[in-house]
């Protein structure tokens, strides 16, 4: 991954633009990805502790204050529901900030009031698998140790870096569970 993903703001924060170069990153793999979980590090500390694989990486001396680093993480254990994964991962110190990319279908708001009542989640996924209005989206949420966060959500239907929309609060449930990564 590059340290200034192409069409990313300069203007964008560290964090908007980690979340960013994510997104950019995991777009180049195609659709139908499993989930990826990155750990975020300070560029310039990565570059002091850790040189070898700091040029690895590609990072500039000339990267900007603040700078983060996405490191991809091994991949996520099938079969094993992602509140349950999450809820085991303990970061090393070195680590200011994790984020995951996700892909799912979701309904417009129009839609979620016909949702068929005391459905159970397999079958509720079924139900808006068949919805003729659902749409595929790819979620990358951010966290930082000290509370800040950031998503970018990309439509497959307008599968474009110039269509990602970004903000700090589109996923606060997913946002959540990764804050609870970095609990003591």
């Amino acid at each position: 991954m590059s340290n200034t993903p192409t069409g990313t703001p300069m203007a964008a924060g560290p964090l908007t633009r980690a979340v960013l170069e994510i997104d950019e990153y995991v777009a180049g793999l195609g659709w139908d990805q499993p989930a990826r979980l990155f750990a975020l590090v300070d560029s310039a500390a990565l570059r002091t502790q850790e040189p070898g694989l700091a040029e690895r990486l590609g990072l500039s001396d000339d990267a900007a204050d603040g700078a983060l680093t996405p490191i991809e993480q091994e991949e996520l254990p099938a079969g094993t529901p992602l509140d349950e994964f999450l809820g085991t991962i303990a970061w090393p110190d070195a680590v200011v900030g994790c984020a995951l990319t996700v892909e799912r279908l979701m309904l417009p708001p129009s839609a979620e009031a016909s949702v068929p009542e005391d459905l159970d989640e397999e079958r509720l996924a079924k139900w808006v698998a068949e919805h003729p209005e659902r749409q595929e989206v790819r979620m990358t949420v951010a966290v930082l140790r000290d509370g800040r966060r950031e998503s970018a959500l990309r439509l497959r239907e307008k599968d474009t870096a110039t269509e990602v929309l970004t903000g700090s609060d589109l996923v606060p449930g997913l946002a959540e569970a990764l804050s609870a990564t970095f609990a003591e």
